[in-house]
């Protein structure tokens, strides 16, 4: 069987002196990504809540000659998100790779303790929240991977819905957070230009992947009958979910592609939604609001205001 590095062809790039930080690399690809890097030479910071897991992650780095730790954080608890920003800062000299990759799909949707829709929370406000705490933590050549799906298409921007969900909708909730997934990376990598920072930003589709563990959380028979998908060939497997984070993440053909949305290792144009760049400074804004933080990378703002006006924005 074929390991992410191989399927993704980066098996002869050399990540020694690299430090990623890889979110919900417990299980999953996430996993099977953070050990690939770990082949590849690169120090691995390895998150997710299970502490067992965890370690036994990081037990297997190590047995790669890596330097790895584990630290645990629950997204859907904001203050856990920045706990963990400022343990990774106080462990590590720098980011060379941030995995924006923890998430999950959910029955039914809730609010959180905060009083905003879980799955928003978890996929995309947590993920947003822990790039702005790290921003200047981030080496000048780094990456910011953020895993995104295709279930994003047929989505569109709904702040109504993170505020008062409807909770017979888990699945529509998920893809609405994928497209804020998408949204962030493009206006990540916007600002990131705007500011002169030498870091770039991509988000990217892993597949539909039966192994990821994420059909515990579908309704009815459907975690059994994805549980079945699993042994039948040419479904997507955790390695092949994982080679497309490698792709993005430390491949030489991505080192300067920003702002675009990967999937089959290949830039693919996303929905129309996610192309909306009115949306994505949108939902920029409103996401610090939320979290009650100041705008991340406001250059771009800046920017705008100082712009004349034009008949297309009166």
């Amino acid at each position: 069987m074929s390991t992410p590095e191989e399927i993704a062809g980066v098996s002869d790039v050399d990540c020694t002196g690299k430090r990623a930080l890889v979110t919900g690399s417990t299980s999953g690809i996430g996993r099977a990504a953070a050990l690939a890097l770990g082949r590849l030479g690169a120090d691995v910071v390895v998150h997710g809540r299970d502490e067992e897991a965890g370690a036994a992650v990081v037990d297997e780095l190590t047995r790669t000659g890596a330097d790895a730790e584990f630290l645990r954080a629950d997204f859907a608890d904001p203050d856990a998100v920045r706990e963990l920003a400022a343990a990774v800062r106080t462990s590590t000299d720098g980011l060379d790779l941030l995995f924006n990759n923890a998430g999950g799909v959910f029955r039914e949707t809730r609010l959180t303790d905060a009083g905003v829709e879980y799955t928003f929370q978890v996929n995309h406000l947590s993920p947003y929240l822990l790039t702005a705490e790290l921003l200047d933590h981030l080496r000048p050549g780094a990456r910011v991977v953020t895993t995104a799906s295709s279930a994003h298409r047929g989505a569109s921007l709904d702040f109504g819905s993170v505020e008062a969900p409807d909770p017979a909708t888990g699945f529509r909730a998920y893809g609405h957070s994928k497209l804020a997934n998408v949204l962030f990376a493009a206006e990540l990598a916007e600002r990131l230009e705007t500011a002169d920072r030498d870091v770039v930003s991509n988000s990217v589709h892993p597949g539909a992947i039966p192994g990821s563990g994420f059909s515990r959380f579908l309704p009815g028979p459907l975690p059994w009958l994805v549980r079945r998908l699993d042994a039948l060939p040419g479904v997507t497997t955790v390695a092949d979910g994982a080679a497309e984070l490698l792709f993005v993440g430390v491949s030489p053909r991505t080192a300067d592609v920003s702002g675009r949305y990967f999937a089959d290792r290949r830039p693919k144009q996303p929905s129309t939604a996610a192309r909306d760049p009115e949306a994505a400074r949108r939902l920029w804004a409103e996401s610090a609001e939320m979290l009650d933080v100041e705008v991340p990378l406001s250059a771009v703002d800046d920017r705008a205001a100082d712009e004349p006006s034009t008949a297309a924005d009166t």
